[in-house]
């Protein structure tokens, strides 16, 4: 696998859309259009939003000069602290962008200036690679709906984004190369993809286009389970539909959903900037999802027995079978809505998911008040639906 190296940490040039990570302006433009109309789903979505306790303009950030996650037998962990302010600055970007009112987008910048101002480092132990990962890719995200805020500074927003090349982008790429010093197949596709989605999300930040097509290059061509022939490795026709079993359905299926719940950001980002991923190996992660989705439906799926260096798993997982993530929305809009594809089970738990939501996607802390229920940023509904 061929490894681009970032010639240097500054910015490269480069002809990248702003914003353009998970959300562009055309969506923006979408969405105020159909609240205007009092259109739903996007008036209970917009409710959702603004009535959760992370969209409050009075929000107080409580960042940490080292951010730990995983116990090293000597730090406490406090990774909490960076994910629940993390949730906050996107509310409250959302809210900004939606609005214009710039008493959200003040609160949000001061949650994203504390921060650039005080975190060094992130440590714990293999854990620590999760939240260089996770929370990489999501902070990015809120960053880059505020970059064009008139009230936060060029020099500001600069500070910032040295602060994700600094901090977060070196462990992104460390985990690809080394792997904690682990075989190559040891650790589950979610450890890379979340790092993927993390170095990708930074180079369309920090304007880094050599970080970007690292990311991108990795996801085809990687060395590790991140990789999408490796994470979706087996593929089945069931029925004239295609599924693709990925490479946790033997572990869990809260893991599982976890694997789409970061394939999906890591898609549209490179969408939004002209890579077609969702498209790439024949749809390969809608195969995987409608695969993940049919199977936690309820419905039988075919399954092959999943060996690497550590684990055989001669059965599919019961482990955390239905379990709930605000995913669905994402990836059923895009195959299903915008290319016309068939999506038939992505599109029924995003049914159901939506349905348990009462109308709508949720977002941080609506899943769970421990780190899962913050690994993916949510509030689907309102964002994606086309």
């Amino acid at each position: 696998m061929r490894l681009l190296h970032a010639l240097s940490l500054a910015s490269v040039a480069t002809a990248f859309t702003h914003p353009g990570l998970l959300h562009t302006e055309s969506d923006f433009t979408r969405i105020k259009s159909k609240l205007q109309a009092n259109a739903e789903p996007w008036q209970t979505a917009w409710y959702k939003l603004t009535n959760s306790t992370f969209a409050s303009p009075a929000y107080t950030a409580r960042p940490q000069e080292t951010v730990y996650r995983g116990k090293d037998g000597t730090h406490a962990e406090n990774y909490s602290t960076l994910y629940k302010d993390i949730a906050a600055a996107y509310a409250l970007a959302l809210q900004w962008k939606i609005t214009s009112n710039a008493t959200y987008a003040d609160a949000g910048v001061a949650i994203l200036d504390s921060w650039a101002d005080t975190l060094t480092g992130i440590a714990g132990n293999s854990d620590k690679f999760l939240a260089a990962g996770i929370y990489g890719y999501e902070f990015a995200n809120a960053a880059e709906l505020l970059r064009d805020y008139d009230g936060w500074d060029g020099e500001k927003v600069q500070a910032f984004a040295d602060m994700m090349v600094r901090v977060f982008y070196p462990m992104n790429r460390d985990f690809f190369v080394r792997h904690n010093d682990a075989a190559v197949d040891h650790y589950w596709a979610n450890w890379d993809l979340c790092n993927l989605a993390s170095m990708l999300s930074i180079g369309v930040l920090a304007d880094n286009e050599t970080m970007f097509a690292e990311a991108v290059d990795y996801f085809k061509n990687g060395t590790g389970n991140g990789r999408i022939d490796r994470m979706v490795w087996k593929v089945y026709e069931v029925d004239g539909q295609v599924l693709g079993q990925g490479q946790e359905a033997g572990r869990d299926q809260g893991h599982s959903m976890l694997d789409f719940g970061l394939l999906g950001p890591i898609a549209l980002s490179a969408f939004n900037q002209g890579e077609d991923l969702f498209a790439y190996a024949d749809n390969r992660i809608l195969a995987g999802a409608e695969y993940a989705a049919k199977y936690n439906l309820g419905h039988d799926v075919p399954y092959t027995t999943y060996q690497n260096s550590d684990v055989t798993q001669a059965e599919i997982s019961t482990n955390a079978r239905g379990d709930v993530r605000p995913i669905w929305e994402l990836l059923y809009n895009h195959y299903g809505v915008l290319k016309g594809l068939n999506a038939t089970w992505t599109k029924q738990y995003r049914d159901m998911v939506v349905e348990q939501g009462q109308g709508a996607e949720g977002g941080g802390g609506d899943y769970g008040s421990t780190s899962g229920g913050f690994d993916q940023l949510g509030h689907g509904t309102l964002m994606y639906s086309l």
